[in-house]
């Protein structure tokens, strides 16, 4: 079992303070975390800082964590961009990325970004497989549907081989299938409840078996808003607050998959989830980040790992 922590990255004009970022990193890391991971949301009411910048920064301040985004929508990025700024991020943190991409389903305003919705999922496949390409091969010519390339060339290529981990999500059979085929890890959604998880899970463990995959090489993450507080009812309360941020308005089935309360509320909810079949989970604590990660570190791992 190993355990990530979200990474800072709600800031209102002005409210940045870089010092208490590179000490909230700087003590993940000391605090034994795996690795530390983003979110993105190009559009929203929310606060929040873009993934790829904030995950530069984060690698200027450590030298072991891991650093993920959790999930690029990439069907909203040119893959050649993409591609580029992952494998330089991998370069200057020397091989400390981790990537997770979806599709961001049919309701993403892909007009604001000059797409059009049609055959969102194709552009989804085509641009990871494109991202692949550029990051392992010196030449690559690719003639597909939205791209063409011809004898084109990116480099440097990622510091890990063949690319990073590239992590995938999904709630419908097929697009757990999906993961299975194009990536090399699952990451359950923060909004997805522990049930609905563990019905992820044994899709995934299905499609592996039917392509003669192991298990055990193919990860299972799964990210949890968490609040703990010895007052159950404000650790609810407060999650709740931050969820509707997030999200823009009150969710009651994304409420419903937070964990909140006590020490022990959220140890016991979360034993659930790592026996749903979780072998990373992603601590999301949306308010008192520090405290949490400190609270998590001592009071929460020890009980699970």
């Amino acid at each position: 079992m190993r355990f990530a922590i979200s990474i800072p990255q709600f800031y209102g004009a002005g409210e940045f303070d870089p010092a208490a970022f590179a000490a909230y990193c700087r003590r993940a890391e000391e605090l034994g975390y795996d690795s530390a991971w983003t979110q993105e949301q190009v559009l929203g009411a929310a606060p929040q800082l873009g993934p790829l910048e904030t995950m530069a920064y984060a690698a200027s301040c450590t030298t072991r964590l891991r650093l993920g985004c959790a999930v690029f929508v990439s069907t909203l990025h040119s893959p050649v961009h993409l591609a580029k700024s992952v494998s330089t991020l991998d370069q200057l943190s020397r091989g400390r990325i981790d990537v997770g991409v979806g599709t961001g389903g049919r309701g993403r305003p892909f007009a604001a970004f000059g797409l059009d919705a049609a055959r969102y999922v194709t552009r989804f496949t085509e641009g990871l497989a494109l991202m692949k390409a550029l990051w392992t091969q010196d030449r690559v010519t690719f003639d597909g549907e939205f791209w063409q390339l011809r004898d084109a060339a990116m480099e440097p290529k990622p510091v890990q081989k063949p690319y990073p981990p590239v992590w995938l999500g999904g709630a419908a059979p097929a697009a757990v299938r999906r993961a299975v085929a194009l990536g090399t890890g699952f990451f359950g959604a923060g909004s997805a409840p522990t049930a609905a998880f563990a019905g992820q899970v044994t899709e995934v463990r299905a499609a592996l078996a039917e392509a003669g995959r192991a298990a055990d090489g193919f990860p299972v993450a799964k990210r949890v808003y968490i609040a703990v507080d010895h007052r159950a009812e404000r650790a609810r309360d407060r999650i709740n607050a931050g969820l509707a941020q997030v999200y823009g308005r009150r969710v009651p089935g994304i409420e419903a998959a937070a964990v909140a309360g006590t020490a022990a509320d959220c140890v016991r909810e979360l034993r659930e989830v790592a026996a749903a079949g979780a072998e990373l989970i992603l601590f999301t604590p949306l308010f008192e980040q520090a405290e949490h990660a400190e609270l998590l570190a001592a009071e929460i791992i020890p009980q699970l790992a």
